[in-house]
């Protein structure tokens, strides 16, 4: 049976998904007209078969190839191979060393004081510019994520020896080959200059790491150190990791608060659980983020409702069935998670921000693919754990001081930029809550 789609346009699909909106749109038109099994024109990658059912997502789970085309664009940060598009053989003991730092409670725990600190720091600027105007969240939150993953991924604070500029040469770096666009050979010449300072920077951590004699597995360099990979591979695992994770963190949280501007009820319950578990202090302790429970459900359905990667990519090795249809080897399988999230069949009222989805009860039945904000399978985010710690601390240190409402006027519109990004960021008022009387 052939797979359904629209017809083959000359121009590679390009003028469908521009004028959808995007290709997160895109997706979510395509499955509503063709079903949960589509075939269409991928910009970049020729035709793709687009899977939104997660029953039938289920067959691909085991795929461990990315299409190398749709990643090419991660060359320029590597130079021991572009790491995102390793064979199988190579990419599985890469991901378990990746793991074993990443998900691994000692690495979250030894860096949670510090990445409470840069929380503060930043809440600390929105209380001493209270009644300036609004905040634009998507810059601030971001800005902040990218600082932590830098620390976390360089060693903390004591590995970089300029934090700031660590920060601005990777947004130089990530402008000019993530742009978009060819850039000016003015540009093109900050970006090599960002991209040579980040490399240096990384291999004076590298060097200090070895010359301490023993390396801390709970750190990214230490770990990668001590499994006896070479410099060059140190390297782009640290960039690529920079990558991952920049954006993605401060954009859920921008996300979240933008929702909880919306339902103001959910903000208060959220406030009420901060002042129950964190008491008068300002933020919550490391066990005391655990028992933030109703938090973890507001940041998992804005998760669903904005995922901050709307969709990923994979290549088949062999072939599959998909339900009624047949997929070849070689074939171009496109996993659209915001489709995903808006399944009608798995998520009832789609549209609607409802936390209380992921209790264990509503959530005990449903397909483990329905809900996939970091990926799947062996090449989902080895970051997920890592994530949720530093999105739950920055939103617990946020709302335990500050109420937020919608900016008036301001139009919040999500585009594809790499992330699911708002596209003139979200603008919103900024206010101080009441401090907590008792406890």
């Amino acid at each position: 049976m052939g797979i359904p789609g629209p017809e083959e346009q000359a121009d590679g699909g390009v003028g469908a998904v521009a004028a959808a909106g995007g290709l997160h749109l895109y997706q979510l038109l395509l499955h509503a007209e063709y079903g949960p099994v589509v075939r269409f024109q991928l910009p970049g990658a020729g035709t793709a078969v687009s899977v939104a059912d997660p029953v039938l997502l289920e067959a691909t789970a085991h795929v461990d190839k990315r299409p190398e085309r749709l990643f090419a664009f991660l060359e320029p940060l590597c130079e021991a191979g572009n790491l995102q598009v390793l064979d199988a053989r190579e990419h599985g003991p890469w991901r378990r060393l990746l793991l074993s730092v990443f998900a691994g409670r000692p690495s979250h725990e030894r860096h949670f004081a510090r990445f409470t600190a840069l929380a503060t720091e930043l809440a600390d600027r929105w209380a001493a510019r209270a009644g300036s105007g609004p905040v634009a969240l998507q810059k601030d939150l971001t800005a902040l994520s990218l600082r932590m993953i830098c620390e976390y991924a360089l060693g903390g604070a004591a590995g970089l020896a300029d934090p700031e500029r660590v920060t601005a040469a990777f947004e130089a770096v990530l402008t000019e080959y993530l742009g978009g666009g060819p850039g000016t050979p003015e540009s093109r010449a900050r970006a090599a200059e960002a991209l040579a300072y980040l490399r240096a920077a990384v291999d004076d951590v590298i060097a200090a790491h070895r010359g301490a004699g023993r390396a801390d597995r709970s750190d990214l360099i230490g770990a990668l150190v001590e499994a006896g990979e070479r410099p060059e591979r140190i390297r782009d695992t640290v960039m690529v990791t920079l990558l991952a994770a920049h954006h993605t963190t401060g954009v859920a949280v921008s996300w979240t608060l933008h929702l909880l501007g919306l339902h103001p009820a959910a903000a208060d319950r959220v406030a009420d659980e901060l002042d129950r578990v964190a008491g008068d202090r300002a933020a919550p302790d490391f066990a005391g983020l655990r028992r933030l429970t109703y938090l973890e459900l507001v940041l998992k359905e804005s998760m669903r409702l904005y995922p901050p990667g709307p969709y990923g990519a994979r290549e088949t090795t062999e072939p599959l069935v998909l339900g009624a249809y047949e997929i070849p080897a070689g074939t171009t399988v496109f996993y659209p998670f915001w489709a995903l999230h808006m399944n009608p069949a798995y998520w009832p009222e789609p549209r609607v921000f409802r936390p209380e989805r992921f209790t264990p009860e509503e959530a005990a039945g449903r397909p483990r693919f329905a809900y996939v904000p970091f990926g799947l399978g062996p090449r989902g985010c080895e970051g997920a754990g890592l994530a949720m710690v530093e999105a739950e601390l920055i939103l617990a240190v946020l709302l335990k001081r500050f109420r937020f409402r919608p900016a008036p006027g301001h139009e919040v519109t999500p585009v594809e930029r790499f992330v699911l990004w708002a596209a003139d960021d979200i603008r919103m008022i900024v206010e101080p809550r009441e401090p907590l009387r008792g406890t």
